[in-house]
């Protein structure tokens, strides 16, 4: 793993909060439909590992996704992210809201996403990340732009800069090592 920007550590190091968007973070961006209509999506469980890691080293979780779907409700069920702001056109609004509900200032804060309806929330957060999969005019304006591309590992990507701020990410891989 190469070495992380020791400005974009410093950063890093600061968040409390850390907000995903959902289609083109967590999945690849792309709707599955069956011939039933219903739905389907993919995700990386390397990102949940990650996240999970996160989570024990003290950083909130929330989702903010404009669009509405059980399985996104599912997924946050089983990451234990209690935050989950689903179906929202106004994602400031949400982002707001959730601020609100943590007491979370936004300095403290990381936000994932990957095109234009995520700017609002990216202008804000402490550390704004995208997917280089993600809108040009996005990845243009974070601080960071992930290795791997949405639904492929970006966001484990973020959860091992997050850990290695921390100085947590040597010694969970250790502790595997250990077992």
């Amino acid at each position: 793993m190469a070495p992380f920007d020791p400005a974009l550590l410093e950063r890093a190091a600061q968040v409390r909060l850390l907000a995903l968007d959902v289609d083109g973070v967590l999945t690849d961006n792309r709707l599955y439909f069956d011939n039933a209509g219903n739905e389907m999506k993919a995700f990386h469980t390397g990102d949940g590992l990650g996240l999970k890691a996160v989570q024990r080293a003290g950083v909130e979780l929330a989702l903010i996704t404009g669009r509405s779907s059980n399985i996104v409700a599912n997924r946050a069920a089983a990451l234990g992210i209690e935050h989950v702001y689903q179906g929202s056109d106004d994602k400031l609004s949400a982002w707001r809201d959730l601020l609100a509900n943590t007491g979370v200032d936004e300095a403290h804060t990381a936000y994932v996403g990957d095109d234009w309806i995520d700017l609002p929330i990216l202008a804000r957060a402490g550390l704004a990340v995208s997917v280089p999969n993600g809108d040009a005019a996005v990845r243009e304006r974070v601080h960071w732009v992930t290795p791997r591309a949405g639904g492929e590992g970006a966001v484990r990507d973020l959860c091992n800069l997050l850990l290695a701020a921390r100085g947590k990410l040597d010694d969970i891989i250790a502790g595997y090592l250990a077992t």
